[in-house]
């Protein structure tokens, strides 16, 4: 069985379970943008949620839970289809999730060079591309992500998708991602989807988003 590689979080050797993260900052950490209670319960509920929901499906098939999760997600049309669509869904929320919290910042840390140069090429300016996000996010219909990918030619591109799937599943390597279920912004904002995903552009932190980007040149 050919197993595409990924190197994004942490992969398992063995047989384990996947659990969730600790994050690099309280839940307090992002004030008015993002409050404590609305991160505690993104993070310890809805994300531990489908952690759960993941292990409980690869009990039932334990060689795969060697792999991971992104790799589960790149490879779903090798997942045993009893479990196929639990690993899309609950596994696309797990990693997906785990992409999120680590692109957060209290303020917005500028990209170097090398992300610069790609964004500037194929969205002229950071400023176009910001915007772009922006809309696409707004866009959306119902629950999804909004992404910033690096497709199979090595060049960015900003991608819609519904519910909990993953760009991986497409063969993009996702480097930014901006979460437009309700329940990450729901406490803060209501029905103001707009105001969260343009307050979001004020609170990345592009130096880790390039660190993202240039580990997906080298896959």
């Amino acid at each position: 069985m050919n197993i595409q590689n990924s190197r994004f979080l942490n992969k398992t050797n063995e047989i384990n379970e996947y659990f969730l993260p600790k994050l690099e900052f309280n839940y307090d950490y992002f004030g008015d943008f993002l409050s404590n209670q609305a991160m505690e319960i993104h993070h310890t509920k809805h994300h531990q949620t489908y952690i759960n929901n993941l292990n409980n499906a690869i009990a039932k098939h334990k060689e795969w839970s060697k792999y991971s999760v992104e790799e589960l997600l790149a490879n779903l049309n090798n997942i045993p289809e009893d479990i196929r669509t639990a690993v899309k869904n609950h596994g696309g929320g797990h990693a997906n999730h785990c992409l999120y919290w680590t692109i957060l910042d209290k303020n917005k840390t500028l990209a170097k060079s090398q992300l610069k140069h790609a964004i500037e090429k194929d969205f002229g300016s950071l400023e176009n591309c910001e915007e772009k996000l922006i809309n696409s996010a707004i866009s959306l219909f119902g629950s999804g992500w909004t992404w910033l990918c690096v497709d199979k030619n090595k060049n960015l591109l900003i991608e819609n998708t519904q519910n909990q799937d993953s760009p991986l599943s497409k063969g993009f390597v996702p480097i930014l991602t901006i979460d437009v279920w309700e329940h990450a912004y729901y406490l803060n904002y209501q029905n103001k989807r707009a105001d969260f995903v343009k307050l979001l552009m004020s609170h990345l932190n592009w130096q880790k988003i390039e660190s993202r980007y240039i580990d997906a040149l080298s896959l």
